[in-house]
């Protein structure tokens, strides 16, 4: 008998696309079916999510997307994280009496990425006209979409902030004074209005003059005009417990494009990895696999403690080197090199014993000496971790994300995790209705940082699609939400798959863990030595052993870990075979296809 799992694993020959909303899901196999290809059919779904799944992410958060074209033969980073305004500098928050960038608020603005992104994608890769990419966000918006649970708790927690303080946000969040009601039609008309005017203001012609028309519609006309405006006349209530003005411009908007990068691979037995640059915090899965590389894990239970412990030892290792040396590479050198060598990793694996480390140990690549803050003050090596991450009077500090995987007939494969401009971290802005991004607090206001603030500069992002070759051929597109868990539990999904046979969906809903060892990249950058969060789903026995070997056990709800989604091609004595699953946590991931 095969193994249960909570819905079957997706195959077809057609097309796949698997994403954290079953509409997103929807539309995405909507435009496949309309002769769209895998990138047309992100980018309509990536609009789609900012509008049904918007305490996540927004039109003006974050996007990276890792791409790859089968006609091209190649892997590429759409880098949508956007860059700290010209006048966010280390001394001008220090001048504000901060010592760490506030979550919440205006102050904490880059650059907005995520539509840039897209319209890179689907200007270098895609083939429908701009109009179709982004009718279903309009439909949804304007006629309205079943609001999930989550939409309303999250606006319940930070209503009183609406009323009091931004009320242009309790304009589109409390109508009629309450929530969006679960599984009640949910619309927000202005956000509607705003992508009909991108499409006027694009006009009709060749698609890449129209998708041009509205990137600058976007960057240089009335949505950054009214961005420009409101972070220059509104004082804002953040979680400092002040209010202040925003530092992003409309200069800052004009000046930016979403570059595109070669990714980042490692090798893997029988598999490539690739993941993006250290100005996010992806290089910190391919350390995690370079480590446990040297263990043989095929034989080891997956809820056994063996294979938990030397997960969670090796997460600890890789985290504090994210710590100690990830940066935007273009303003810091980033020893990725030896980070991913074999004599680094073969030192470091020797670190690991049978018992739980409670220190927080970075290495010296290249003979360099590490320095890590804690909650904005400097950790005493190799020891760290003070406080509680907290949820303020002042609102909520951080959100969640989005994920979504597409491949299509012809081999193009997507992996796209779509964040920020979350509803409770900043006030709509009444021309748009929707928010601007929070992604400047993973900042730190210290000099001589590989993540220090500094203008035009990336902050070191937690949003990390996932792909993996097989045999040199590409295979797996996959990815989760999770903040500094993205990482983790997109290990476990790929370790499972590639260890203990797991199928896609399996891999999925297997019991899984997380560490809160490093430093939190979201305000107040607190950390917790040696806790682990676990699913309640874990044998008594697995969870005493861990125990006994000093692990902090934190034991969560029974399916509480995860967000994951992953679509595949493999190549089968019969045909391609493509497959598709989703997470079933939190009751609205989806994968689809035929």
């Amino acid at each position: 008998m095969p193994n249960f799992t909570t819905r079957p694993e997706i195959r077809g020959t057609f097309g796949v696309v698997a994403s954290t909303h079953w509409i997103a899901s929807a539309v995405g196999m909507s435009v496949l079916e309309r002769g769209g290809n895998a990138f047309d059919a992100a980018a309509a779904a990536g609009f789609t999510l900012q509008v049904v799944e918007p305490h996540l992410n927004g039109p003006l958060g974050e996007a990276p997307i890792l791409v790859w074209s089968e006609a091209n033969r190649s892997c590429d980073m759409i880098c949508g994280q956007g860059v700290a305004p010209a006048a966010a500098t280390i001394a001008k928050f220090r001048g504000l009496g901060l010592e760490l960038i506030p979550g919440t608020g205006l102050l904490a603005a880059c650059v907005p990425g995520a539509f840039g992104a897209w319209m890179q994608l689907v200007r270098n890769y895609g083939t429908m006209p701009l109009a179709e990419i982004l009718g279903p966000a309009i439909g949804y918006a304007e006629n309205g979409y079943p609001a999930v649970d989550r939409i309303g708790m999250t606006v319940a927690t930070v209503a009183e902030l609406f009323r009091r303080e931004w009320p242009s946000s309790a304009a589109v969040y409390l109508p009629n004074g309450a929530p969006p009601q679960p599984g009640r039609l949910f619309r927000n008309p202005t956000l509607a209005a705003t992508y009909r005017r991108i499409l006027a203001e694009a006009g009709d012609g060749r698609r890449e003059g129209q998708i041009e028309r509205a990137r600058n519609a976007w960057y240089r006309g009335f949505v950054a005009e009214a961005i420009d405006r409101f972070c220059r006349r509104e004082r804002v209530l953040d979680s400092s417990g002040r209010r202040h003005l925003g530092l992003l411009t409309g200069d800052d908007m004009a000046g930016w494009e979403a570059p595109v990068e070669p990714p980042l691979t490692l090798d893997y037995w029988d598999y490539t990895v690739a993941k993006g640059g250290p100005w996010g915090q992806g290089p910190v899965l391919l350390q995690q696999l370079a480590l446990l590389k040297g263990f043989d894990l095929d034989e080891l239970d997956p809820l056994g403690p063996d294979f938990v412990h030397l997960v969670v030892e090796c997460a600890k290792l890789a985290f504090a080197d994210r710590e100690a040396w990830y940066g935007d590479p273009d303003y810091v050198e980033v020893p990725m090199g030896a980070l991913l060598g074999a004599d680094y990793n073969n030192g470091r694996r020797r670190l690991i014993s049978d018992h739980a480390s409670l220190q927080l140990r970075p290495g010296r690549p290249d003979d360099r000496m590490p320095r890590i803050l804690v909650g904005g003050l400097e950790a005493t090596l190799p020891a760290a971790g003070i406080g509680e991450p907290t949820v303020t009077e002042h609102g909520l500090v951080a959100g969640d994300t989005c994920h979504l995987d597409v491949i299509d007939r012809w081999g193009n494969m997507v992996s796209a995790t779509p964040s920020g401009g979350w509803l409770q971290s900043s006030p709509v802005i009444p021309e748009l209705g929707f928010c601007l991004g929070t992604r400047m607090q993973m900042f730190w206001l210290e000099e001589g940082l590989p993540a220090s603030l500094a203008p035009g500069k990336r902050p070191r992002s937690t949003l990390s699609p996932s792909m993996a070759f097989k045999d040199g051929e590409p295979y797996l597109a996959f990815g989760t939400p999770g903040g500094d868990q993205q990482d983790q539990w997109s290990t476990l999904m790929f370790l499972h798959h590639v260890h203990h046979g797991m199928n896609l969906q399996e891999a999925i809903d297997c019991p899984a863990f997380h560490i809160e060892h490093m430093p939190s990249s979201f305000y107040p950058r607190t950390a917790q030595p040696g806790v682990v969060g676990l699913e309640s789903r874990f044998p008594e026995a697995t969870r005493n052993a861990l125990a006994h070997r000093g692990h902090r056990l934190r034991v969560g709800d029974a399916w509480s870990e995860g967000r994951l989604s992953g679509c595949a091609r493999e190549q089968t004595p019969e045909g391609v075979m493509l497959k598709a699953a989703a997470n079933p946590r939190g009751m609205q991931g989806y994968a689809v296809g035929r």
